[in-house]
């Protein structure tokens, strides 16, 4: 086990090693902390001002697709930047196997979104509760949960769907080792999941169903139990696990195989 936590030190130092990585780390947390702030020097009346988690609210729906594009480049390079650099090849002839090798990678990369997360969360509270009108949140009006509870419920809805999208960054960088590629295809789903999930409707389609895009976004339930084709919180959680180990199989199962001779 010690051997195997070297081995995810290994590749955190890979990652917070390069100057991208703390650039991106440095522009969520700007990011974070200016949309209250500018909402605070460009609002006149304080009556009108938001309130503390309204705003929390509006900088999670604002940066968060920063914070998934961020991830899915570190992602996206985890593996294919192994091939490209041919740093690859030193890296099996340690004593280690592949699929501690690939865990290890995909546990950093998971460690590092989190991290970006948290770094949101930090800076956009901090931003909100001083710049923020600590009365006046309409999310309380909205919904039986309270402010904090419905932003947080919120924020992990949509870790969720960063999460996937970040494993699914991972395969597609593990099967094709091009991290152009990776980046390019996760960010064409991020961005077009709305659209396929519109197109494919499950209430006309029974097979789309059973489709990633129609569960990706499980905000859906915060204000429904039903979702799209009349599915339930449990079937859509049931089908992106499914999905999930989907990826994660086909990354182990190519990366195992994949002769690196060449």
């Amino acid at each position: 086990m010690s051997n195997f936590t070297a081995l995810i030190h290994n590749e955190n130092i890979k990652i917070y090693s390069r100057a991208r990585t703390w650039i991106m780390l440095i522009i969520l947390a700007v990011f974070s902390a200016f949309l209250p702030a500018l909402m605070y020097f460009t609002t006149d009346n304080p009556a009108s001002r938001l309130g503390v988690w309204d705003s929390f609210q509006m900088i999670v729906s604002v940066v968060f697709f920063l914070n998934t594009i961020f991830v899915v480049v570190i992602a996206a390079d985890s593996v294919a930047g192994e091939f490209t650099w041919g740093t690859i090849k030193m890296l099996l002839i340690r004593p280690w196997s592949r699929s501690q090798i690939l865990l290890s990678k995909y546990i950093s990369i998971v460690l590092f979104s989190l991290l970006c997360t948290a770094v949101l969360i930090v800076f956009g509270l901090a931003s909100s509760f001083i710049f923020a009108s600590p009365t006046g949140d309409t999310l309380s009006s909205i919904t039986a949960w309270s402010p904090a509870e419905y932003s947080f419920i919120d924020l992990l809805c949509r870790y969720v769907t960063l999460f996937l999208t970040v494993t699914l960054a991972f395969m597609i960088s593990s099967v094709f080792r091009a991290s152009g590629l990776a980046i390019g295809l996760s960010m064409f789903i991020m961005f077009a999941q709305g659209i396929f999930a519109a197109l494919l409707n499950p209430d006309v389609f029974e097979w789309a169903r059973y489709l990633i895009f129609t569960h990706m976004d499980l905000r859906v339930y915060m204000g429904s139990d039903v979702g799209p084709g009349g599915a339930t919180l449990g079937f859509s959680i049931a089908v992106l696990a499914v999905y999930y180990v989907i990826f994660l199989a086909v990354s182990w199962f190519v990366f195992r195989k994949r002769d690196v001779a060449g």
